[in-house]
């Protein structure tokens, strides 16, 4: 039975998925369906965790909108996550970052890889 639903999921995979890792601050975009049409939204944060494995796996990335912190769960591997762009790589030391749903402004930021 497991191995039908490994083959399963490895035709579900993505061919090239980019890669990102916690901290680093990324740009998704993101196919939204309004009726019958389709366009991108960019959502742009913090990776705060990345968990899962497989075709199963997902990452949560964090922004701050408006003074209030939103965050959106996306699968790595989704028909519809168009691409993922990385705009700053974060040096940390944790695997989940959820430490910073409780900071705010300049506490708030992760540390740049030089």
């Amino acid at each position: 039975m497991s191995e039908i639903i490994r083959e399963i999921e490895a035709e579900q995979l993505k061919e090239k998925v980019d890669e990102f890792s916690v901290g680093d601050t990324v740009k998704v975009y993101g196919k939204i369906k309004e009726g019958n049409r389709e366009r991108i939204q960019v959502f742009e944060g913090v990776v705060l965790k990345r968990q899962g494995g497989s075709s199963r796996e997902t990452f949560t990335v964090r922004k701050i909108s408006n003074g209030v912190g939103v965050e959106k769960t996306w699968p790595v591997h989704s028909p519809n996550v168009e691409k993922i762009e990385i705009v700053r790589r974060g040096k940390v030391r944790r695997a989940k970052l959820n430490y910073l749903r409780g900071r705010v402004g300049k506490r708030a930021k992760v540390k740049e890889v030089k």
